[in-house]
């Protein structure tokens, strides 16, 4: 069968298309016929050597994607042949609280990723997807959607209505955005792109402010008649969590999701502090809680954003697109 490897650390110009064995379907296993994956800014990071040490070498990348059950060595309890399921981020949290032991497994990162034609696993560690959405929509559920579900209905403070930030217009902040706004929430957003926060208001978003000609938007949004949020989801890092702070009320809280702006950045815990701001870490979730957002996501219709689809074969273009920067949504590859 097909797969890509690539040795962490080389960078994405080394991933090659390699030729290896068709898995042999053990005991207690089932063979997924793999139809899509979807980019994580994580995938990058895997292939630059930016993501702790010790990882599989040659690794096959990308924690996301979605696949055919077409053979069974054991009872499918819940599933059947035939039917579309995602993999799990972390194949052994399968409910309850995080522990180093339930995320001690991760797929594209400790332990093999999914970017092959045919992928074995256990019956434990994969999602039924929503029938309604297509192969590359279902793709981008397990590592962003169920990341911004996390944050914002799982590890969190639940309130009736609240005002929620989100920071640029990858697949974590729309999601974040959709999920939002399906429960009667609030929305603002920051971004570099004027054309981006236009597109977010076509999905919903209440107001936008552009980081460029305002860099201290956490004033901007602090004064504006949107007014502090009580919920933001830091996906910038160290680079943008002060003016987030600013942003967020007094007792509010935060999500620190990602880096994407950087983490060189000096950053002063006091304002935290000041406003007794709950810093949370969120890294994914449960397999529970990915049930559970796949069932609201069945009841209110909500369709992932795709800026761009590539061919299995080229894979590689797919990552150098997504180390650009420009896209809006998820990325996703297609067999």
């Amino acid at each position: 069968m097909k797969t890509y490897l690539v040795q962490p650390g080389s960078g994405i110009e080394n991933m090659q298309l390699s030729e290896i064995e068709k898995p042999i379907l053990q005991p207690g296993k089932i063979l997924l016929k793999m139809l899509a994956w979807s980019l994580n800014y994580r995938d990058l990071l895997v292939a630059g050597g930016q993501y702790g040490l010790g990882l599989p070498s040659p690794l096959i990348p990308i924690s996301d994607g979605v696949g055919e059950i077409i053979e069974s060595s054991t009872e499918l309890a819940g599933f059947k042949i035939g039917q579309r399921v995602a993999l799990s981020f972390f194949p052994d949290w399968q409910d309850g609280p995080i522990t180093a032991q339930k995320t001690k497994k991760s797929l594209g990162g400790t332990s093999q990723g999914l970017l092959s034609e045919f992928i074995s696993c256990s019956p434990s560690e994969i999602v039924s997807v929503p029938q309604f959405l297509s192969n590359e929509e279902a793709s981008t559920l397990p590592c962003a959607a169920l990341t911004a579900w996390n944050a914002l209905f799982e590890t969190t403070t639940n309130l009736p209505e609240k005002k929620v930030l989100t920071i640029g217009s990858g697949g974590v902040s729309i999601f974040a955005l959709q999920f939002a706004k399906s429960a009667g929430h609030k929305v603002a957003a920051i971004s570099r792109s004027v054309q981006h926060l236009n597109q977010l208001k076509e999905l919903g978003l209440d107001e936008g402010f552009d980081s460029i000609n305002n860099p201290k938007w956490g004033d901007t949004i602090r004064k504006s008649s949107f007014g502090e949020v009580d919920h933001t989801i830091e996906l910038g890092g160290a680079s943008t969590l002060p003016q987030s702070i600013k942003a967020t009320r007094v007792g509010g809280e935060i999500s620190l999701i990602g880096v994407l702006a950087g983490n060189e950045a000096e950053f002063n815990p006091l304002p935290i502090i000041m406003k007794s701001i709950k810093l949370q870490g969120i890294f994914v979730g449960s397999i529970a809680m990915f049930n559970r957002m796949n069932l609201a996501i069945e009841k209110n219709k909500i369709k992932p954003v795709i800026d761009k689809v590539f061919k299995f074969e080229n894979a590689d273009s797919a990552f150098a697109y997504m180390a650009k920067g420009n896209h809006f949504g998820k990325i996703c590859i297609s067999i």
